[in-house]
């Protein structure tokens, strides 16, 4: 993991920024989030969460996940931001996900930026390290953070938060 700074730092709040964006389009009512791929400073997918499909009648966010069997890994009621992303650029220039760098950003129920914490969907790791993305971008306490994917799942499978 590395932190960004000078014209590289700039070049990525223009991202999150942006993903920033799509976190305010969310539909979820747990959480609010918003993913832009980009490779050689081009958005080439971007997405935020809402239930499956958008259909309402997948919409699980009231349930409790107390209630959920252990056999059901993610407990989250929708599709995740990073997720749609990943299946936006496939969709629409797949040739440019490797080596691609993915932003992920979360806003509270005001529509405001949070900062990240420390990376832990393993849903989201491992799709993204699969899909070839380079890259995982979060802005943190710290700064703007880069894992290498590779170092990002290893980091969200040691999560004990």
């Amino acid at each position: 993991m590395r932190i960004l700074s000078g014209e590289e730092e700039k070049e990525a709040l223009e991202f999150i920024v942006a993903a920033t964006a799509l976190a305010r389009k969310a539909t979820c009512n747990r959480s609010r989030c918003g993913s832009v791929i980009v490779k050689d400073g081009e958005i080439i997918g971007s997405g935020f969460n809402s239930p499956p499909g958008n259909l309402e009648s997948q919409r699980r966010c009231s349930y409790s996940k107390l209630n959920y069997d252990l056999k059901v890994t993610d407990k989250t009621c929708c599709i995740h931001a990073e997720q749609r992303a990943v299946m936006d650029a496939l969709a629409k220039n797949h040739a440019k996900l490797p080596g691609s760098r993915i932003y992920f950003m979360r806003v509270d129920d005001e529509g405001r930026p949070t900062r990240a914490g420390e990376p832990y969907c393993t849903i989201c790791s491992k799709m993204v390290l699969d899909a070839r993305v380079a890259e995982f971008v979060l802005w943190c306490k710290e700064g703007i953070k880069v894992y290498r994917t590779e170092e990002y799942n290893d980091v969200s499978f040691d999560y004990n938060g």
